[in-house]
């Protein structure tokens, strides 16, 4: 499978968009209007360490995630890489853009100087969770989240 993965423009956010919404738990929390996303892609490209990818096949944007590079003191001043809102076009699920798509943030976080690379995925997400098992990935931490 030829899926080319490339630094978003502001020209795929709708595409993105049509990914976070497309599933169960997606289609609940993102909304229609757009200018609200596109603003988000705005700030996005200000901060330098977050960016959004998509990947291409065939020239149609059939996955995403955003990729953040965060520095710290922990872990012998760790510098690591945070995968949020991972999405592989329902219609292409299973036939392995996903692994493609985690290889491209492990690949872009290493050569970002990162030694760790973490995300969470929703409880629910049963499939997610045996596909980062599958992975390497290591359930080492429960995560918490509060709406401000």
């Amino acid at each position: 499978m030829s899926v080319t993965f490339r630094e978003a423009t502001r020209h795929d956010v709708a595409a993105i968009v049509a990914l976070l919404t497309d599933d169960s738990l997606g289609a609940t929390r993102e909304g229609d209007d757009l200018a609200p996303y596109l603003a988000a892609f705005d700030a996005m490209q200000g901060e330098g360490a977050n960016t959004l990818l998509v990947g291409e096949l065939g020239g149609e944007v059939v996955a995403t995630y955003q990729l953040t590079f965060i520095t710290g003191l922990s872990l012998k001043a760790a510098r690591r890489a945070q995968v949020e809102s991972v999405r592989v076009s329902d219609a292409l699920r299973g036939g392995g853009i996903g692994a493609l798509l985690m290889a491209d943030a492990e690949r872009r976080a290493r050569a970002a100087g990162c030694t760790l690379i973490q995300l969470t995925t929703n409880r629910q997400r049963l499939d997610a969770h045996r596909f980062y098992d599958r992975l390497g990935y290591d359930p080492s931490h429960l995560g918490y989240k509060k709406t401000l």
